[in-house]
């Protein structure tokens, strides 16, 4: 009887397996996601005065409507690939774009069908269809096949709006938008309201308050600091705000919205305005109000934060050290609260954009977000319209690099590719092989090729010029200038390249060893092993040092003496010189020095700027080194770029992270863990040693590849484990380099014995 049943169990399932079609097979492939059109994360997007809505038409006769509009004739399209699906690389894709989302959903690109594509790229894959229109919805979807030439599904559609004129090339952005916020406490003390958001936000207030009479009138006060005795400070310093209103109000419960009053001198001409779909703010976390006989709930007061698009969980940090995660928040949020115009500024002293700030909340804003227009459409006002520091200009090519590397879209640096060739200053090289701004060559025709309208190009090494820069001697030829000056030369070698055309990557090859060699000749003191500021002074400034550090100028065998000079010096630099000082140090692969720094408590760290009780990262490290200054300087927030590249480790070596490194220099921490986004994805990974023990674990996006770097404790014996296996690893340098671990999560084990 038991033969009987087998048998049959056995003929049902070769009945079933003759039954299905002999080429079916799971498809490990997945669909691809988070499609992007010209850096914009798809689907359509509108707003209303601000307000994010959804329109089921277009409407461009509205003009309250705000909507993210295509500009270019070719945009650029991107699309992860699942992290999840171990070794997933692409080989291939096909990319449909229609005007008709029925069609489009029947695998019809009658606007474009690209057809199968053998291609590993994944990010701006520029259009090639017929001829786009102007006003008009278009819907877009995507294929990919993988290494083994598995074909996935088509991606979801999505859509993109062009606009009423379309461009050979022109950055898109997203409108401003208003996030309503309610207190986090409210009491009231000696009958005055006081009531705290939490944080400070460039903002605007509505009250929804009662009047028996129609009478009265209530005094509303805003601000970003407290006074000694917990009162909305009214005479702050510096440039941190407060502001008053006399507010009438009508009989009955009514809704008041302040009219924030402009400031005279943040409005001027050549700042950036706030869009009259938003209108005037004023950065402020607390609130008092005077002269209000009625109960009062957190209900009745909204704060109307106005910020770009910013996705709060794209990112994230925390480790063992409760300081340091301190800091990590304070410069990820400032990022977001400090883009209220859309573009990057100095602050609210005079919202005007800076190459300096520009630069360091680039590469802080990619640490934090998926985001890269706000970076792009700043850094391209930049090259047309400069400011006056030698140094600022020569970082506008910086910026350009920094913009491919992390997108993969060449547009940008081909359009402006004149442009950044004159800012690199080559023009300035004189017979020393040196640039200087005091030797004549500072012509009409020359400003004119930067851009430079109505300023003169002067050095600046650090701001404040006259306090900050470590006792600086500026002469005719200036270190830290021609350190920016290399690092542009190579960068735009790295442009050159990137957009074939050779000749000319040779010849800026060519240069920056030039400079590089002059470098050396002219301000490298062989005796101290340390470099000077400049022709004819002996002094070496800490900055002079750290930026030939962090720019590429110091050979291997001459850093300890650079780093010792380095460390001798402490904190003595601005905010700004901190970005630079902390690449130099992690480069030199000094973490324990970085993590020290990072979490410092003097009175120059960030800690001291949460201290005093700004939650946006401040202009200087405390009022008393810069008194004029602002709380709400993103050049501040270096920390946000400086704990994702150096101090975890993440950053790409090849454009739109086709490959990156992961090189973690931890420290004394017990334990780390962050989540970096890209235009693959997001890159995880998390740390944990003790004395015997370094693990990692790694989750690596679709189409990237990573290569790894262990730091080794010297004079012992270890073994490496990659997912529980023992491997053989590289040694250089002190560091066990694991090469090219794919897509998906992978265990690191460092076991010393």
């Amino acid at each position: 009887m038991k033969v009987k049943i087998v048998s049959i169990l056995i003929l049902s399932f070769l009945v079933a397996f003759k039954g299905r079609p002999q080429s079916a097979k799971v498809n490990t492939m997945p669909a691809p996601t988070e499609l992007m059109c010209d850096l914009l994360s798809a689907d359509r997007f509108y707003s209303i005065n601000g307000y994010l809505t959804n329109i089921p038409e277009i409407n461009t006769t509205n003009k309250n409507i705000q909507s993210v509009l295509i500009f270019n004739k070719q945009p650029a399209f991107s699309w992860e690939l699942n992290a999840q699906a171990k070794d997933q690389k692409q080989s291939a894709y096909q990319l449909l774009v229609s005007d008709n989302l029925k069609q489009l959903d029947q695998d019809i690109g009658n606007v474009w069908n690209s057809g199968k594509i053998t291609a590993t790229t994944s990010t701006g894959i520029l259009f090639k269809g017929i001829a786009l229109k102007p006003n008009t919805i278009y819907y877009w979807k995507v294929k990919a096949w993988n290494n083994l030439n598995e074909a996935s599904p088509f991606s979801s559609p999505v859509s993109f709006i062009t606009a009423s004129e379309l461009a050979d090339y022109k950055n898109p952005s997203y409108p401003l938008q208003i996030t309503e916020q309610q207190p986090v406490s409210l009491k009231k003390v000696n009958h005055v309201y006081q009531i705290d958001f939490g944080k400070d936000a460039f903002s605007q207030l509505k009250l929804q308050l009662f009047s028996k009479t129609g009478k009265d009138t209530v005094m509303v006060r805003l601000g970003e600091m407290l006074d000694a005795n917990g009162n909305v400070n009214r005479k702050p310093p510096g440039k941190i705000r407060y502001a008053q209103y006399a507010l009438v109000l009508e009989k009955g419960t009514h809704t008041y919205k302040l009219n924030i009053h402009k400031d005279a001198y943040n409005t001027r001409p050549v700042a950036i305005k706030m869009p009259d779909y938003i209108g005037e703010v004023l950065p402020f976390r607390y609130v008092e109000i005077e002269g209000y006989t009625h109960s009062l709930t957190g209900n009745a007061l909204t704060r109307l934060f106005v910020h770009y698009k910013f996705d709060d969980e794209s990112s994230s940090f925390h480790s063992s050290d409760s300081t340091l995660n301190a800091v990590w928040d304070l410069c990820k949020y400032s990022i977001k609260a400090t883009s209220f115009l859309g573009i990057y500024v100095d602050g609210d002293r005079e919202r005007i954009p800076y190459e300096a700030d520009a630069y360091i909340n680039q590469l802080s804003h990619y640490a934090v977000d998926k985001e890269f227009t706000m970076a792009r459409n700043s850094h391209e006002y930049l090259i047309t319209n400069p400011t006056w520091p030698t140094e600022w200009n020569l970082q506008s090519v910086l910026m350009a690099w920094n913009d491919y590397l992390y997108t993969g879209d060449t547009r940008s640096i081909a359009y402006y590719y004149k442009d950044l060739q004159a800012k690199t200053l080559i023009g300035l090289i004189d017979s020393t092989g040196l640039i200087s701004t005091l030797t004549g060559k500072v012509t009409a025709d020359f400003k004119t090729s930067i851009h430079l309208k109505n300023d003169n190009l002067k050095d600046i090494v650090d701001w404040p010029r006259n306090t900050e820069t470590d006792g600086f001697v500026f002469t005719k030829y200036n270190a830290v200038v021609n350190a920016f000056h290399y690092r542009a030369l190579v960068a735009m070698q790295q442009i050159a390249t990137a957009l074939e055309k050779t000749a000319d990557a040779q010849m800026y090859q060519k240069a920056s060893q030039r400079v590089k060699v002059a470098f050396y000749k002219l301000f490298f003191d062989a005796n101290r092993q340390i470099f000077v500021d400049g022709i004819g002074t002996d002094h070496a400034s800490l900055h002079t040092n750290a930026f030939a550090l962090a720019l590429g100028l110091v050979d291997a065998k001459h850093r300890p003496g650079v780093m010792a000079h380095i460390k001798s010096r402490g904190m003595a630099c601005s905010v700004y010189g901190s970005q630079f000082l902390l690449d130099g140090i992690y480069d030199a692969g000094d973490g324990d020095y970085g993590l020290s720094l990072l979490t410092s408590k003097s009175d120059r760290s960030w800690f001291n700027m949460i201290r005093a009780g700004s939650t946006i990262t401040m202009e200087a490290w405390d009022n008393k080194f810069k008194p004029n200054q602002d709380w709400n300087h993103a050049w501040g927030a270096a920390p946000a770029n400086i704990i994702s590249r150096r101090l975890m480790g993440i950053e790409p070596t090849s454009p739109g992270w086709d490959s990156f490194v992961i090189k973690p220099q931890i420290g004394a921490l017990a334990y780390a863990a962050i989540a970096v986004p890209t235009i693959k994805g997001s890159i995880k990974a998390s740390y944990r040693q003790s004395e015997n023990v370094f693990e990692a674990t790694v989750s690596i996006p679709g189409n990237t590849s990573a290569r790894v770097y262990l730091s080794l404790k010297q004079g012992k014996k270890y073994e490496v484990m990659l997912n529980g296996n023992s491997i053989k690893t590289r040694k250089v340098n002190k560091v066990a380099v694991i090469e090219g671990l794919e897509a998906g999560n992978h265990a690191l084990k460092i076991i010393y014995k």
